[in-house]
């Protein structure tokens, strides 16, 4: 709640990314920064006797496939930042500008730094202001990146980010609620941020990078803790700058595909991505298939390893949820899913068809070679002393030891990707380790390795 204003978070936990359904008193409601499927949103407002009738972005996202096409054709007035080149036609906001919204008014910011085109809101009823969304710019803890774009650009939208901090945002009062689009779990985020909703006062108290001494020392500081993200952010802001493909608020439903009928489509170049538990993908799978365990991240990984023009087939047990599995290769942009085997890999067994294994072996018991594929900082904050380091999203390319290989990560669903990419190109005598380093230090009574 702000004052008499009720604020829904719809929190993405894969990506780490929030939206938000604001009441605004009089019956409607107004979104920010939809992600593509409308229906979370069209729960909170009905839940509320509410109707969406407004929904703004604050800069054209890399991360995800923007909803607001999707709340427009159900009937919202949508509103962009004016920089952002938006191809479809809508209200175009620029810093200053206003939207009235009965009784409450919505104030655009320039805050360029995470985009050049970025906006924040400043939500105020009459004069006195009760809620910043601040979308890629102030987050809980940390700021967001500003290396999506390209690299010569990095550096100026670092400064860019501290200005529009320094000018804008720290100005406002400190008991101001802040409410971010990215939050911990986010590869936006820099450094990884952590509670999902803040304060200005906390953030100027708490935030190690508002502690910096200068534009300089904050500069050096945001460069200095950027890591790797995927691929598609790169694509997706043209995505979402053109408009993407509407799909509507219905639940999405996977074809179903019999085993010949997969056999061709994988003939023709469709990835087959097999979203079972771990231990079921080790126990019999698809040759060739890519191991993706349906999760929250699942839509992060399958966007870091399939090409951004991927016809997709799936396979599942039969208690695994179809909708949303879709809602989240959707919201990472791919079109092409075609379906998934029916029956699952007991009817590609019944045919006669073979089915590959994957050795799974006990953390406590790995030996040999081993590659720990978690992000870098992941891997920094400890190891097994003897573990190669390659991320995940550049295993495919990486030059390898000769095998036998151990993959691991922090549970096994990373890794166990891992070593199907690698044995989707021919390498073979991979085993997948089931635990982390944490498991590791437990029961071997060791110490992890950190780095100095």
């Amino acid at each position: 709640m702000v004052g008499v204003t009720e604020v829904v978070s719809v929190v993405d936990e894969g990506l780490g990314n929030s939206s938000y359904v604001v009441d605004l008193g009089d019956g409607r409601a107004l979104v920010i920064d939809p992600a593509r499927h409308p229906g979370s949103y069209l729960e909170a407002a009905r839940r509320r006797g509410l109707h969406i009738a407004f929904a703004v972005e604050t800069h054209l996202h890399a991360d995800f496939v923007s909803g607001l096409c999707e709340l427009r054709a159900l009937g919202a007035q949508v509103s962009v930042p004016a920089g952002g080149g938006h191809s479809f036609a809508t209200s175009r906001l620029s810093d200053g500008d206003e939207l009235e919204l009965g009784g409450l008014t919505l104030r655009a910011l320039a805050t360029p730094g995470h985009t050049p085109e970025h906006l924040s809101y400043l939500l105020a009823d009459g004069q006195r202001p009760v809620a910043l969304f601040s979308g890629g710019s102030l987050l809980v803890g940390a700021v967001a990146r500003t290396d999506l774009i390209s690299p010569d650009r990095t550096e100026d939208l670092a400064r860019a980010l501290w200005r529009s901090l320094r000018d804008q945002l720290l100005l406002l009062p400190d008991d101001l609620p802040v409410f971010p689009t990215h939050g911990a779990g986010s590869f936006c985020s820099a450094p990884a941020g952590g509670d999902r909703t803040t304060t200005i006062g906390r953030e100027k108290a708490t935030n190690p990078l508002l502690s910096a001494r200068d534009e300089d020392d904050f500069v050096g500081r945001l460069l200095a803790g950027f890591g790797s993200f995927p691929p598609y952010f790169l694509r997706l802001r043209d995505v979402n700058r053109a408009g993407p493909v509407l799909y509507g608020p219905g639940e999405p439903l996977l074809p179903l595909l019999d085993p010949g009928r997969v056999e061709s489509l994988t003939e023709g170049g469709a990835w087959v991505v097999d979203a079972r538990p771990v231990t079921g993908y080790a126990a019999g799978h698809l040759p060739g298939s890519v191991a993706n365990t349906l999760r929250p991240q699942f839509g992060t990984w399958l966007g870091w390893f399939a090409p951004a023009d991927a016809a997709l087939v799936f396979v599942l047990d039969a208690d695994q949820d179809r909708a949303e599995l879709v809602r989240q290769a959707r919201n990472v942009g791919f079109e092409q899913l075609l379906g998934e085997l029916d029956g699952g890999v007991n009817a590609w067994a019944a045919t006669g068809r073979a089915l590959d294994t994957v050795e799974l072996v006990s953390i406590a018991r790995v030996d040999g070679t081993v590659v720990d594929v978690r992000q870098a900082s992941e891997y920094d904050a400890g190891h097994l002393p003897a573990a190669m380091h390659v991320e995940l999203g550049a295993i495919a390319d990486a030059n390898l030891p000769h095998p036998p290989l151990t993959l691991m990560c922090g549970h096994g669903e990373r890794a166990m990707t891992a070593a199907s990419l690698l044995a989707r190109k021919g390498h073979g005598d991979l085993a997948v380790a089931t635990g982390g380093p944490d498991d590791w230090a437990a029961a071997s009574g060791n110490r992890l390795t950190r780095p100095g």
